[in-house]
């Protein structure tokens, strides 16, 4: 939405409670800055009004203007604060999104960890989807890592995803997806890692128990100044989520990313990200791909 088509909105009429005034606006905007990092410019203020209605329901509010009074005015911020952040986040994923990661991953990068590991005893590789959402992305790392497990030499992996949201950890936990959405998965592995539902009205398909049980999920704020996490995981996976922060908030967020990769370890960003690694202590290795030094 253009500030032309802000200053054509009409001022009146039977629906001006159901929009956000101005300063409520710039006041929810400043909170989900200061919570996630995430900018809100007045261009996304249609979108922000559209996901907010969910919660004037929930809240027995009967319009927009009565629910920002109730956070404003009437000291509802405290506990509206956390599902306020999961409605308005971005959480666009998909199973296999960019798939040369997993190509790497599956591949020479996979190959690096298990040398570094050496030989021996059975080695137990660590993941993490920083940014998980629904967890398409927890699920496909461990699709990858469980078939390059069945063809080579013995390994166990776990993948740990965090969001702040916690709608959508609720749903990765759950595992289950519409039909249509684990579309990007290969037949063969659709095969292998979903089951139907059995009423086949439903069209929905659900992850395995067996690729489930190495997943875990968990709420975690890209914006803290320290992540109460492991650190020494094999590979990170944060992709297309700076695009949302200030240049500062970007190094500032994968500086302390880093910091929980073992040496020679992996991190993958967004391929639209892919500058934000050139001013920090990585080895770029392919498109989005990096290794820590």
């Amino acid at each position: 939405m253009t500030a032309s088509s802000l200053a054509l909105r009409p001022t009146g009429g039977a629906d001006d409670g159901d929009r956000i005034d101005d300063s409520s606006f710039s006041r929810i905007a400043a909170l989900v800055n200061r919570q996630t990092g995430i900018r809100l410019p007045p261009s996304k203020r249609l979108m922000v009004e559209a996901r907010l209605r969910r919660r004037v329901r929930a809240c027995g509010q009967p319009n927009l203007a009565a629910y920002c009074r109730f956070l404003f005015q009437e000291g509802g911020l405290d506990r509206e604060a956390l599902h306020l952040i999961d409605v308005v986040t971005t959480n666009k994923t998909d199973f296999f999104r960019e798939p040369d990661h997993f190509r790497f991953l599956a591949g020479p990068g996979l190959d690096a960890m298990l040398g570094r590991a050496g030989g021996g005893r059975r080695t137990r590789l660590k993941f993490w989807s920083a940014a998980s959402s629904i967890g398409a992305e927890a699920y496909t790392i461990a699709m990858v890592l469980a078939e390059a497990a069945a063809r080579g030499p013995g390994f166990d992996f776990t993948v740990l995803g965090t969001d702040i949201s916690t709608a959508v950890l609720a749903h990765a936990k759950m595992a289950i997806y519409p039909t249509a959405f684990a579309a990007p998965v290969p037949e063969a592995l659709r095969q292998r890692y979903f089951m139907e539902a059995r009423d086949p009205e439903r069209q929905e398909v659900r992850v395995v128990p067996e690729l489930r049980a190495r997943a875990s999920f968990a709420r975690l704020n890209l914006m803290d100044k320290r992540y109460a996490v492991d650190s020494d995981f094999d590979a990170i996976f944060l992709r297309n989520v700076l695009i949302y922060f200030e240049r500062d908030v970007q190094i500032a967020v994968v500086g302390r990313l880093i910091r929980h990769i073992r040496p020679g370890g992996f991190l993958f960003l967004g391929h639209s990200e892919s500058g934000i690694g050139a001013e920090l202590p990585l080895r770029q290795l392919a498109p989005a791909t990096f290794q820590v030094e």
